[in-house]
Formats: structure tokens, C-alpha cells, sequence
């Protein structure tokens, strides 16, 4: 966990985002607040699919509710993703396509993908209302394609409604847990984050959700008690301030575009040179709910890829590290091959292929080297003298009996590298292209209230998305879809909260 030690309701945080000169400010008390320019129920920072699904539902329970987006218009980091969602326990979509599954085979998947220190509340949660929050998609008129995309990819490229997004079918996980796919797509060509925004988006208008465009929340506002009861954005170089009667969501995004905050807290993402996100994934609300007293945990945490594949054949070769020792099963999902990449001596990591299983990545890596021969590959990328022959010489040895004792990769991918010429794709995180996001943010209960260090409440304040720690908590479990799957849920969810809260006089 990561305690801000200096960073509370006393306390002035100093952050500026990029592009901007408008610092976060320490919590404001409402007696400095001459005039508040509007006032609502619920009053939400950022319209992503968070700040969209808690307006949504907060909204359904009777709530007037008012967003702020720094934005000309809401979509946030999720209308430039894939657009997936992670559903299962047995979809509509999952029995169209042939699989079935099951709710403790997902929570048992999810909690060992979670990492050392799982929230189990949040795990058991999300997978026993799971099948209830896919009904909540198709009610917002988001459809899946019942058909299932069954090679491996980091994406379907056409409308497939279903594939493998993760490690279900992958060790140690599917030792561990009945595997079955549960990336499911919005069906549409391409990437789909768009299309699913543009669908929250319309229901929001439809519902009446109230935004105000182009304002950046500087601080958040509280009374003698403490609790949050406003926000103050910036708005056209003026201080804008909104009244909340019930409350305040944080869902303005993640902070992987603030690298003075990567520096200070996931210094490993230094090496992502692809962020995935927007320009407002700045750390601007996990910094609000810091200044009112909030608690932030797995700071350090993150997703990390190394998209290696499509072509899958790709995925017959071995990676190594600068040792010229294998170090992960070759399958796995990308984002826990690039998290394993970067613990590797100097983040260095090459692939070695044959002649029969060379192919240029989609993402483009950089060739390293090639030689007829694995003793002149070696060579050729400096590894000690010896190691790569051995490597392959044992790696061989057992794919040819269709093993791989050391990291059990899947049969249809063990095929002995006989065969020269000989290539090396360099996967290095200062060569490859490396994207990634932050995972960590505030500590919330559940139902979206933001947590002090002691555990209590912070009155009047609730978050989503990737202002909280979500799920799972360990970069190396991640799967496609968790991010928007946990964003939606849990930003109902707060905005059911929020609804429900008692107004302040």
C-alpha cells in the first residue's frame, strides 16, 4: 500500500498537468465560496465510462446530477480503447458460442489474478451481480455479436463478440480455474470504445444528466465537519463552483500522463512510451481526494504490454532475457509478458524465432539479429557464452515430447526451433513499443465511498474508475475488459451511493 503521508485536507498538494498551469489546490471550505455558479444531487468529475455509468444510475434512483468534464465532450480514455468488457459466469454471448461457465470459476480466475493482496469484497461482488451488469449493457442498447474469435490477439480486428483476453486458458491460471473467454466486444469493426461511449453518452441526455464542457476541477469543497459538499473548476480562466447536496464522484481517470507522479510512485512506467489514455489522465482526481483525506493504494502498480503478436506463430519462439534463460511461458496474455519483461536485468528481452516461425509482429519490433547458426545469434546479441544454445538445446529437447517443464506452455505452441536461419526480436522496454496505463488511486469501500487511512469514510465523497485501485490489483492478472467491466460496475454502483446519500442542508 502507499500512504501520502503529507497530503490531506491540511495540506496543499502541488501537481500540474500537462498543457495546463492550473495546480491542484488543497481542499476549499465552503465559507470561502461567495457564490456557487450551480448545484445538483450528485455532482461528478469527468464523463469516462465511470463518470457515464454512476450519472446513469444515479440518475435512475431519482438523482439530479451534474457533470464536470475538462473535456469539449465526454468519452474519455475509454472512447479510444478496444472497448472491451470482462463479463462471464455465463453470458448470453458465452452460451450462443458453445461455452459454459461458471461464477466461482470466474471469482476463483479473478482473485488468483489479483495478485498478493486481492480485495475480496470487490472480487465476490463484481462476479455475483456479473451476469446482471451484462443485462445492464444490452439495456443501454450496447449488443454482442454471438460469435467467438478464436485465435490469439490482443483485439478480434472484425465484430466477433467473444474471445480469450486474458490468461483463463493459460498457466498456472488454468490449473487454478476452469478456463473460459470472457472479453466480450460491442459489435462493431475495429475498436469498439467508441461506439460504447457514444451508447453512455446518449443515454445520458436522454436521462437528463446535466454537463458542463471545458472545466477542470481544481478543489474539492468541504464544510466545518469535513464532509465534501462542492467542487471548484476551472472554467475559461475562472473559478466555476458547484454545490453538491449528496455527494461528489471522483472518475476522472488514471495518471500516467503525470510523470512527476510516475516518478514518485510507478517509476517502472517510466518505460511505457505509449500511454493508453487521454490527456487528462493526470492524476487530477486521485490528487482531490488526497486533499480532502482520502487514502491511496497500489500506486505502484500498472499495466504494461509488449503486443508481440498477431501472427500467432510468433508465439512458437522463445523469449529470453540478457542471461539467455527463459523467464515466462511465451503465451501468456501480453500485459503479463511486458509486466515479467520489465523485472528482467535492464528490461531487456529478445524472441527468438526459426525460420519456420519467424514473422513480423504487428506492432513492428525491431529486428535484433539474425544468424544461420544459435551459437552466431548468440553472439551477435552478447549473451554469455553458452546460454542461448543451452536454452534452446533443453527447450527443444522437450517440446519434442510436447513438454515444457519450466513454464508449461500450451501445446498448440511447443515446436522445437530446428531450423536456421535464426532471428531475434528485440522486445526491450527501450525498444519495443511498450503501452500502458497506472491501476492504482483511492481506497474505496464497494459501493464507491473514498476511504481515509483509518479506514473511515470520507463524508460526501465517492470514486470510480481509475481514480481507485480497481481490480485486480496485480499488473501481471490483468485481463482486456477489467478496466471498463470495473469502471461500469463500480461507477453504479457509487452512483447509487450518492443518490442515496442524505442531502446537506
Amino acid at each position: 500500500m502507499f500512504y501520502f503521508e503529507a497530503m490531506s485536507v491540511h495540506t496543499a498538494v502541488a501537481s500540474t498537468s500537462p498543457g495546463s498551469n492550473e495546480p491542484i489546490t488543497l481542499a476549499r471550505h465552503a465559507r470561502e465560496i461567495d457564490t456557487w455558479n450551480e448545484e445538483a444531487d450528485v455532482v461528478i468529475v469527468g464523463m469516462g465510462a465511470a463518470g457515464a455509468s454512476a450519472a446513469i444510475e444515479a440518475r435512475g434512483h431519482g438523482a439530479d446530477v451534474l457533470v464536470l468534464e475538462r473535456a469539449a465532450d465526454g468519452g474519455g480514455s475509454t472512447a479510444l480503447s478496444g472497448g472491451i468488457i470482462y463479463f462471464g459466469g455465463g453470458t448470453e454471448t458465452q452460451r450462443a458460442c458453445g461455452f459454459s461457465d461458471d461464477l466461482d470459476e470466474m471469482y476463483k480466475y479473478l482473485l488468483a489474478a489479483s495478485g498478493p493482496n486481492p480485495d475480496e469484497a470487490k472480487v465476490r461482488l463484481y462476479c455475483e451481480r456479473n451476469l446482471e451488469h451484462y443485462a445492464w449493457f444490452k439495456a443501454q442498447d450496447v449488443e454482442f455479436k454471438p460469435s467467438f474469435f478464436a485465435k490469439k490477439t490482443t483485439e478480434p480486428p472484425g465484430d466477433d463478440g467473444l474471445f480469450y483476453s486474458g490468461n483463463e486458458n493459460v498457466w498456472p491460471f488454468n490449473e487454478l480455474a476452469k478456463p473460459a473467454p470472457r472479453g466480450h466486444k460491442p459489435r462493431t469493426p475495429g475498436s469498439a470504445g467508441k461506439l460504447l461511449m457514444d451508447k453512455l453518452l446518449t443515454q445520458t441526455a436522454k436521462r437528463g444528466v446535466r454537463q458542463v464542457q471545458d472545466s477542470r476541477a481544481s478543489s474539492l469543497v468541504v464544510d466545518d465537519a469535513q464532509r465534501v459538499v462542492g467542487v471548484v473548476a476551472r472554467r475559461y480562466g475562472s473559478d466555476y463552483a458547484v454545490r453538491a447536496r449528496r455527494g461528489v464522484i471522483l472518475a476522472a481517470g488514471g495518471f500516467i500522463m503525470n510523470r512527476t507522479m510516475l516518478a514518485a510512485h510507478a517509476p517502472k512506467l517510466l518505460n511505457v512510451n505509449l500511454q493508453i489514455g487521454n490527456p487528462g489522465d493526470d492524476g487530477t482526481g486521485i490528487l482531490l481526494g488526497l486533499a480532502a483525506g482520502g487514502y491511496a493504494i497500489g500506486m505502484g502498480e500498472g499495466f504494461v504490454s509488449v503486443p508481440f503478436y498477431p501472427p500467432s506463430k510468433l508465439l512458437n519462439g522463445v523469449l529470453v532475457n540478457a542471461q539467455g534463460q527463459r523467464f515466462i511461458n511465451e503465451d501468456a496474455y501480453h500485459g503479463r509478458t511486458g509486466d515479467n519483461i520489465l523485472r528482467q536485468t535492464g528490461a531487456v528481452a529478445y524472441l527468438i524465432c526459426d525460420e519456420a516461425h519467424f514473422g513480423r509482429p504487428l506492432a513492428g519490433m525491431q529486428l535484433k539479429a539474425a544468424s544461420e547458426t544459435l551459437e552466431g545469434l548468440e553472439a551477435e546479441l552478447a549473451l554469455p557464452s553458452g546460454s542461448l544454445v543451452a536454452t534452446i538445446r533443453y527447450y527443444n529437447a522437450n517440446a519434442a515430447l510436447g513438454q515444457d517443464p519450466l513454464f508449461h506452455k500450451a501445446g498448440s505452441y511447443l515446436t522445437p526451433l530446428e531450423r536456421g536461419p535464426f532471428a531475434a526480436l528485440d522486445l526491450s522496454a527501450k525498444s519495443a513499443i511498450v503501452p500502458g496505463f497506472t491501476m492504482g488511486g483511492l481506497d474505496t469501500l464497494p459501493s464507491g465511498e473514498v476511504l481515509r487511512p483509518d479506514g473511515r469514510v470520507v463524508a460526501g465523497l465517492y470514486a470510480a474508475g481509475r481514480n481507485t485501485c480497481g481490480l485486480p490489483r496485480s499488473a501481471a492478472g490483468y485481463s482486456s475488459g477489467m478496466s471498463i467491466g470495473c469502471a461500469t460496475f463500480f461507477g453504479r454502483l457509487a452512483g447509487t451511493s450518492a443518490a442515496r446519500a442524505e442531502p446537506v442542508g
